[in-house]
């Protein structure tokens, strides 16, 4: 039965979808020229608000920090814009005069883009950028816990466009977000394709709906630390990844794997890097806190500071402490800090050999960050082919920081 609210929302979702698709019909006769300026202008708007969006961020959700929220606005206003310039995508594409084939781009209609909470600024501007790069309209449904400052980011890209010349309606960002409002912007017959990014639930129900999708879930990004790369260069990386906008980053680094012959320098490394080592007790303590219903992260730990989640474990940690880390026996439900954290958590497993590592990697994906991302740092080309050639992750980073890795501003991934 649906509640007011739902009727709202849902009501809301219907009027939104048609306009979007009214102003997606004046679009498609849009030049690729008159498509780029809109995205440049776009792009504009995003880097001049970067701060304050990210501000918006942190004060709504209560998650991350500001300086790292920029930075995660600027990936997506900055570096995006300017890797996508100059790229083909609507109308001829391309002539193959030899094979007699023409190539022609065009859009697919409405994007449904379903944001988290934990990245609402960024990846508004990320599916507002790439959804109208690609010739379509499209309609924005926020985390109930971070509306403000989606539609805060909404409203700058819809201004920015519509004076660079984008039709009316083309984005539209939903007031009233509701389970019912979102599963009905999915299964619109005028949605197109569904972007949709957060927990395993939307993303399945996304896959679900009958409309196209691409879903992004939960990370349980697992690090191999091999003994022929420098020690205190891959600490350094790997808690500069873990850090950042405190853990919130799905593709945050949670499992460092090393081998037990260099476990002294591991943990002397990580002190040097200001990472707070919990006892025995301490990490019960963290487990309790973090986790509910097994490994289900609590909401209220997501993307805190570590003096806060050691505050709320009921112990106190030096204001300076950049992450806790907690060693590991094994990778499953018994040990809990194996799984996602969201956080600046880390876990360390320390293992006998290279190939126990790889194992015990590729049982982190499979726990919890299946076809995600996975991490290592070595000097050995061919420990770099093994590796990746096992890892059933999306992507397998070589040597850098994983959030900054993942998102192509220390690689050559596309943003």
């Amino acid at each position: 039965m649906l509640h007011d609210q739902d009727l709202v929302s849902v009501q809301e979702v219907r009027q939104k979808v048609e306009l979007a698709w009214q102003a997606f019909q004046a679009f498609q006769s849009y030049s690729q020229a008159q498509v780029d300026a809109i995205v440049e202008a776009m792009g504009a708007a995003g880097r001049a608000h970067a701060r304050q969006l990210a501000e918006m961020a942190v004060e709504e959700t209560g998650m991350g920090n500001v300086e790292d929220k920029i930075a995660k606005n600027l990936l997506n206003a900055d570096l995006l814009v300017r890797r996508i310039r100059g790229v083909k995508t609507v109308g001829i594409l391309r002539e193959l005069a030899e094979e007699k084939v023409i190539e022609v781009g065009v859009g697919v209609g409405v994007v449904a883009a379903i944001l988290p909470t934990t990245n609402p600024t960024s990846t508004a501007i990320y599916k507002s950028v790439i959804s109208l790069k690609a010739g379509n309209a499209v309609v924005l449904s926020p985390h109930p816990r971070a509306k403000n400052s989606t539609c805060s980011t909404a409203a700058l890209m819809i201004d920015a466009a519509r004076k660079a010349g984008a039709p009316e309606g083309i984005i539209q960002c939903i007031n009233n977000p509701s389970l019912d409002g979102t599963n009905t912007l999915m299964r619109h017959p005028k949605t197109g394709v569904i972007l949709s990014t957060g927990g395993a639930g939307i993303v399945r129900a996304a896959y679900s709906s009958g409309t196209p999708a691409f879903g992004v879930g939960p990370g349980n990004v697992p690090v191999l630390l091999d003994t022929s790369y420098d020690a205190a260069d891959a600490i350094a990386k790997v808690v500069i990844g873990k850090r950042f906008d405190y853990g919130t980053v799905c593709s945050s680094e949670q499992v460092l794997v090393a081998e037990n012959s260099i476990r002294g320098r591991v943990l002397e490394e990580l002190k040097k890097q200001n990472a707070f080592l919990l006892s025995d007790a301490q990490r019960i303590a963290v487990e309790k806190t973090l986790f509910t219903h097994g490994t289900t992260v609590r909401a209220e730990c997501v993307g805190q500071s570590p003096q806060k989640i050691a505050q709320m474990a009921g112990f106190e940690i030096p204001a300076s402490a950049s992450i806790l880390v907690a060693e590991i026996g094994g990778v499953g439900k018994e040990h809990p800090l194996s799984a996602e954290k969201l956080s600046p958590v880390l876990a360390v497993l320390f293992v006998d050999s290279f190939d126990a590592g790889v194992d015990a990697c590729e049982k982190v994906l499979r726990f919890g960050g299946l076809g995600h991302t996975s991490g290592i740092y070595t000097n050995d080309d061919a420990k770099v082919r093994k590796f990746g050639l096992r890892m059933p992750s999306f992507r397998v980073l070589v040597n850098t920081p994983s959030p900054q890795g993942s998102t192509g501003i220390t690689t050559s991934l596309q943003p």
